[in-house]
């Protein structure tokens, strides 16, 4: 996911696919244990990605923190 579309997102659609990512890594992680999965670095794309979401939420956050002043 580019940062251009993860900027389009709402903060409640931000949220959902957080909660989304969060379930998929643990579902790789998971398969990942009970057999090794055809592409590991795919563990790595998907938490990068949850980064990229958290670090939009928490830019976000802090932009209507200094709004509100």
């Amino acid at each position: 996911m580019k940062n251009s579309e993860i900027t389009g997102l709402s903060q409640e659609e931000l949220v959902a696919r957080i909660a989304e990512e969060t379930e998929n890594l643990v579902k790789l992680k998971f398969a990942h244990t009970i057999s090794a999965i055809e592409n590991p670095s795919r563990i790595n794309k998907v938490r990068k990605n949850i980064a990229r979401l958290n670090t939009e939420v928490t830019k976000r956050k802090a932009e209507s923190a200094t709004e509100t002043k």
